[in-house]
Parts: C-alpha cells; sequence; structure tokens
C-alpha cells in the first residue's frame, strides 16, 4: 500500500505542477547543530512538525555535465526533482529553483548534456530515459529529518542526519519562482538570529561532504570549478 501511495502522491505533485506552470525557489542556510539546539528550538518557541526518512539517489554523467552547472538531479521517494542555481547567492545562503515536473527536467537535462540525438519524453520506464542519457547514480544516502516551524509564517527549521556520519541543520523558506527572495532571506536571518547562529563562513551541505568522503574526483573537480 505505501508504494501505491507514493506513486499518486508523486503524480499529484506532476499534475498540481502541470496547471499552476510554476515552480518554486527555496532559499536556506545551512548550519552545524548540537543537543543544544532543540534546547534553543523549544526556547525561541519552534513547534516540531515531525520526523522523517528518506533515501536519496543522485544522477549525472561520468562527465559531470551536470553538477558542473551546479545542476542536481535527485530521486526521493520514487519521485524526480531537479535543482537548478539561482543567481545571485548571497554568502551564507543559496538560492535553488526547484523542479519537479518530469518532462520539464528531461528536456532540461538533455540540454545540459547537449543530448540532441536522445529523444527523452515522460515514460513509466525511467531507466530508459536514463540510460539514453548516460546517467548513471553518484550519490547514494539515507537521511533521518526532524523539522519545526517558527511562528513567523514559512520559517521551517530541518535536522538531518545522514547515515554516512553527518548531521547539518538547514533554515529554509520557500518562494514561489518570481516571488520575493529578500523577505525570504530577511526572515532566515532573523531566524538565525533567533537560535544564535554566528560566523560568515557558509556550512558544507550533506552532498559536499559525501562527495568529499566517497567520490574525492568527483568533488576535487567540482571544487576546483567553483561549484562547491
Amino acid at each position: 500500500m505505501r508504494q501505491v501511495k507514493v506513486y499518486l502522491d508523486c503524480n499529484l505533485t506532476v499534475l498540481l505542477m502541470q496547471l499552476s506552470f510554476q515552480m518554486s525557489v527555496e532559499v536556506e542556510r545551512k548550519f552545524l547543530f548540537s543537543a543544544d539546539t532543540l534546547i534553543k528550538l523549544e526556547e525561541i518557541g519552534a513547534v516540531c512538525v515531525g520526523q522523517r526518512q528518506f533515501h536519496d539517489q543522485y544522477f549525472d554523467t561520468s562527465q559531470f555535465d551536470l553538477t558542473l552547472r551546479d545542476m542536481w538531479l535527485r530521486r526521493r521517494k520514487g519521485c524526480w526533482e531537479l535543482k537548478c542555481p539561482m543567481v545571485p547567492a548571497s554568502a551564507l545562503c543559496t538560492r535553488y529553483k526547484e523542479i519537479t515536473e518530469l518532462p520539464d527536467i528531461q528536456l532540461r537535462v538533455k540540454e545540459a548534456i547537449r543530448a540532441r540525438d536522445t529523444e527523452a519524453s515522460p515514460s513509466l520506464q525511467e531507466e530508459s530515459w536514463l540510460s539514453e542519457m548516460n546517467l548513471v547514480c553518484f550519490a547514494e544516502f539515507t537521511t533521518v529529518r526532524r523539522s519545526f516551524s517558527l511562528a513567523e509564517e514559512g520559517v521551517q527549521i530541518d535536522l538531518d542526519q545522514a547515515d554516512f556520519g553527518y548531521h547539518v541543520g538547514e533554515v529554509e523558506v520557500v518562494v514561489p519562482e518570481g516571488g520575493d527572495v529578500q523577505t525570504a532571506l530577511e526572515k532566515i536571518e532573523r531566524a538565525a538570529q533567533k537560535l544564535g547562529l554566528t560566523g560568515d563562513q557558509r556550512v558544507e551541505g550533506k552532498m559536499n561532504v559525501y562527495l568529499k568522503r566517497h567520490r574525492p574526483e568527483h568533488y576535487a573537480k567540482l571544487l576546483s570549478e567553483h561549484i562547491l
């Protein structure tokens, strides 16, 4: 029954995207957390909205055509997502456009890898278009996430523990494409102040650490091109 539910949820998301023709932009700031973070979350009135576990697979070509463009193709719970960078980004916050409609994902991936001879089209046979575009899984891990919301509308705080031994927190605001990103940045800054976050160095995300530990050649290439 769970597999059926995931299938329906995924297709409902695609249908809604087709109807609205609108994509979202994730604005987030990462931070390292400890046991004291839970105490601080309670002090500032954050409400726990749940805990979940999910398994992620990331795909690229052997030449890193996607990630060298800071594009991240992910499959989570049977649903596809493509994250594309939004410019400019701040020193501490990242901005990514999140695309969840499979036909749009396939077209953007095709354009990125210049696979002009590939006729990718929506299909239930997902492995077919992956092989046609020479996409392979380069990262795979499971994350346990605890999520909290602040009284300020639209601010979510996630505490992630990955199965390869890394934990990181995120303060996130999601806005529709073309929405007020500056307001999102201001909300994140206020939330960071409430959490007592200091310093002006960007904290590494799960993918950075995973690549550094398990795909050093890939990591070095992205580092040399200033993607990471």
